[in-house]
């Protein structure tokens, strides 16, 4: 995928197109006959420019006005490369893959939040543990500890992880397990992570008590941190998960409002869990705004990164791969970056999104449209910019293992298949 990064940004350049430059045919290749009826390719040509530009002016309208800091102009041409897994710090040292480079702060991690967990209940702590069972792919604790260790190299050269940011990983995790536990429930959803969600093996009611406690647990493993910033910080992310969350019950119903709404409850829901906790480790270990700043900018555009791509895996990936069905957005009446993208060349989708694909038929038709489109191929490049976004981000730090290992997972990010 990063291969294609350069001639993704030559032609964009250009004004042609968002998708990869179309690969020169074989000699034995269909190619050939194309070459013999020039004014039918010019016309093609034309047409896909048209299209292209069309949706180039909507979207950008829509993402500078949801993050108008980001996207100016100046900056939509200025790349980044993405540092590849044998490069070096600028000291020499080699740095590992991230996960096991994270994992040496982590060791025990599933077994202290069940401590957290404490539960006279049997039943309810049953529930509470079910999903810390060490099988989840722990991406944000991984994300905090690398970033507590960069920030605190950066600030000191400090090579520790203090226990207040190890436990800032453990309550991130902690709050991610609440909110899938109430989103199953309110998504109705029978399966996570490859087995049965709570909320069918034991019902609504007592799965919507289980997330409360799990995120009480979290609440007061927050407190003994005893830092009001800190406390304020993560609070800040149980606010926006509430509010992504009302923000995916409802939908604009005009086309050009309709990004910004999705970025924003892509943000919330996802991003800002990552970017606040991120940000809260910086502050446990640097006194300096800026570094806030930028450990705060990191977590944010890898949060966003991360969620297009679920996205897009939603279209492209099997359900024994994700765990989970497939198409689940779809069917929950969810237009998502890949089928806004799609709408732009198929304006039939917007009575679909509009009625939130709730006639027969408008899921499979709806899915049609987007793996005929380019909008899976528009919406990885969309997340290819946040990646790109946040590696100049975490670029500013001093050289480390675990800046690069941070740099690492935003491509890792891009390339994952689950």
């Amino acid at each position: 995928m990063a291969s294609c990064w350069w001639r993704w940004r030559w032609r964009w350049r250009r004004g042609c197109s968002w998708r990869p430059a179309a690969r020169s045919p074989g000699p034995n290749s269909a190619g050939r006959a194309a070459l013999s009826a020039p004014r039918a390719a010019a016309a093609a040509a034309t047409v896909a420019v048209a299209r292209a530009q069309m949706s180039y002016c909507n979207l950008m309208k829509s993402l500078t006005s949801a993050f108008p800091n980001m996207y100016r102009v100046s900056r939509l041409h200025h790349v980044t490369p993405v540092a590849c897994c044998c490069s070096k710090t600028q000291s020499g040292e080699r740095y590992a893959d991230p996960f096991k480079l994270g994992w040496r702060d982590l060791k025990g991690l599933y077994e202290d939040i069940r401590k957290e967990l404490f539960i006279s209940t049997a039943e309810l702590k049953e529930m509470s543990e079910y999903y810390f069972d060490g099988k989840g792919k722990a991406f944000r604790p991984i994300i905090v500890v690398l970033m507590a260790r960069a920030c605190n190299i950066h600030h000191n050269n400090s090579r520790n992880v203090q226990a207040s940011q190890r436990a800032i990983a453990l309550i991130a995790e902690m709050i991610h397990t609440a909110s899938l536990v109430h989103d199953d429930v309110i998504d109705d959803a029978s399966s996570r992570r490859g087995k049965h969600t709570v909320n069918k093996i034991w019902g609504e009611k007592k799965a919507v008590l289980a997330g409360d406690l799990i995120l009480s647990a979290a609440s007061i493993a927050l407190a003994r941190i005893g830092n009001t910033t800190v406390i304020s910080i993560l609070t800040q992310v149980i606010e926006d998960l509430v509010r992504g969350e009302f923000l995916q019950l409802g939908s604009k119903e005009n086309e050009n409002e309709r990004f910004a709404h999705y970025l924003e409850k892509t943000f919330k829901k996802t991003a800002s869990l990552i970017a606040n906790s991120c940000k809260a480790v910086s502050v446990l270990g640097c006194p300096d705004p800026a570094v806030h700043e930028i450990a705060y900018q990191y977590g944010k555009n890898v949060g966003i990164a991360f969620q297009l791509i679920d996205d897009v895996l939603d279209f492209t990936s099997c359900s024994d791969q994700m765990g989970k069905p497939t198409s689940a957005d779809l069917k929950l009446g969810l237009a998502t970056g890949p089928v806004l993208f799609a709408c732009q060349q198929f304006p039939e989708m917007n009575a679909m999104i509009m009625r939130r694909f709730s006639s027969p038929g408008d899921v499979d038709r709806a899915r049609q449209y987007v793996l005929q489109s380019d909008g899976v191929q528009q919406t990885t490049y969309l997340a290819q910019r946040y990646c790109h976004e946040a590696v100049r981000e975490i670029s500013k730090l001093r050289p480390s293992p675990e800046r690069e290992a941070l740099i690492q997972l935003s491509e890792i990010v891009l390339t994952r298949d689950k």
